[in-house]
């Protein structure tokens, strides 16, 4: 049998500069995240297959990697259906562990609770350009503030490490679940149609208005509950504008709340319209924010207001999130207000990986190369002065002069390395 040398489809090996930048990333995240004040923690990899299959995780409880039982709870002659077979799964996501975590530590645990969660996620999804089927997830939650406030601090984190990555002019997109309710009620769609209509809507970036509509009358909707719905959206300016919230922000909203009238909860609108703006006043990074009524969000937990975050460099989301105010009630019983925000780790090291960007470093970086006919005591010195240059706080590495030496200077200079000593048997 020949051993494989490729990873598994959708997986990866991840080289030393790619490394470099992922370790510089998560190491502003930590630092950012926490100087707003969120303490990180640690969850398991796999959680229990109810938690992951309770509806909840829309269309990720598809890509779940299901974990057969052990020892003799695997009963494979006696299995009738796939629940005899497995109780557990690799989490797809950060928000359900957190959940089960809340839902389980909640009386040790300071309230609000501002959590910072770093940590693999699976999912068994089809591989292209900045998705994998491991990947890594990077998500601050805040739980037990049931105040915009909790939105607020979620966009000024993560627009404040955004600037420290050197991103700028990037969009958040900021919708919220109820205007969607509020639209679906006003064109006459059923109730327990609203989750099947929005997977719809979510498309219109992709397939456009005319593929949105086309695709809701093939599914069956009513003729006039489709035309209200895309008269709708057809009234709304899409393009994005002005700069920060301007006219294509507040006054689209605006004049969305007056259209739903009554079919919209009652404050909704104003909610929204002050987390744009001060979340746009008060952050010191360049961006802008765009109620877009067509954003949707995947995951059916969500219950207020929900947003993305899209760069013209990526072509697509490079992180989102939202409130989801009654995941924690289904593990206690009692509704705990929570809202959350994940940025795209894999795509922001992978955009950074294809502009080139250099590690801002005050270490000096020094490299020893040995010639193979130096003496014992030659090799005692070298290692005793990158020994004194590491306490100085270099980072410096010893090895043995190659034979082609300009391939090996020009990869140690590729890798950052500034000073470079070649030491001879003179």
């Amino acid at each position: 049998m020949t051993l494989k040398k490729k990873p598994t489809t959708g997986m990866r090996d991840i080289l030393p500069r790619e490394m470099e930048i992922r370790e510089y990333v998560l190491d502003m995240i930590r630092k950012t995240y926490k100087s707003f004040g969120f303490d990180q923690i640690e969850t398991p990899c796999v959680e229990p297959i109810e938690n992951l299959t309770g509806g909840h995780g829309g269309e990720n409880e598809k890509l779940i990697f299901k974990i057969l039982k052990r020892g003799e709870k695997l009963r494979l002659a006696e299995a009738k259906e796939e629940a005899d077979l497995t109780d557990g799964g690799l989490r797809f996501d950060l928000t359900v562990p957190l959940v089960r975590y809340y839902s389980n530590n909640s009386a040790e645990l300071s309230s609000p609770f501002k959590a910072m969660q770093l940590g693999n996620v699976w999912r068994a999804d089809r591989p292209q350009r900045g998705r994998f089927r491991q990947f890594m997830q990077c998500d601050i939650d805040i739980l037990g503030e049931a105040s915009n406030l909790a939105e607020i601090e979620l966009i000024l984190a993560m627009t404040t490490l955004l600037g420290k990555l050197d991103f700028k002019n990037f969009t958040i997109r900021i919708n919220d679940r109820r205007i969607l309710k509020g639209i679906a009620k006003y064109c006459g769609f059923n109730e327990d149609q609203y989750d099947d209509v929005f997977i719809v809507l979510d498309k219109m970036d992709k397939i456009g208005a005319d593929g949105v509509k086309e695709e809701l009358l093939s599914a069956g909707y009513a003729q006039d509950a489709v035309d209200k719905c895309m008269s709708i959206f057809a009234a709304q300016d899409l393009s994005e504008g002005a700069d920060g919230v301007g006219a294509v922000g507040l006054d689209r909203l605006s004049d969305l709340a007056s259209t739903l009238g009554d079919s919209l909860e009652e404050g909704v609108s104003d909610n929204l319209s002050e987390i744009m703006s001060v979340a746009a006043d008060s952050s010191a990074t360049e961006f802008k924010i765009l109620f877009d009524p067509t954003l949707v969000r995947g995951m059916s937990y969500y219950t207020g207001p929900i947003f993305e975050i899209a760069m013209d460099e990526y072509g697509g989301s490079v992180g989102g999130g939202g409130r989801y105010d009654t995941m924690v009630g289904r593990f206690t019983g009692q509704d705990t207000p929570a809202c959350g925000f994940s940025i795209g780790f894999e795509r922001i090291s992978m955009l950074l990986m294809e502009r080139g960007y250099q590690i801002p470093s005050e270490s000096k970086k020094v490299a020893f190369l040995i010639d193979k006919k130096c003496t014992a005591d030659q090799v005692r010195s070298s290692i005793d002065q990158a020994n004194k240059l590491r306490a100085e706080g270099a980072h410096v590495s010893v090895m043995r002069m190659k034979k082609n030496k300009k391939f090996q200077k020009d990869q140690l200079t590729e890798q950052g390395f500034t000073d470079i000593r070649e030491v001879f048997n003179d």
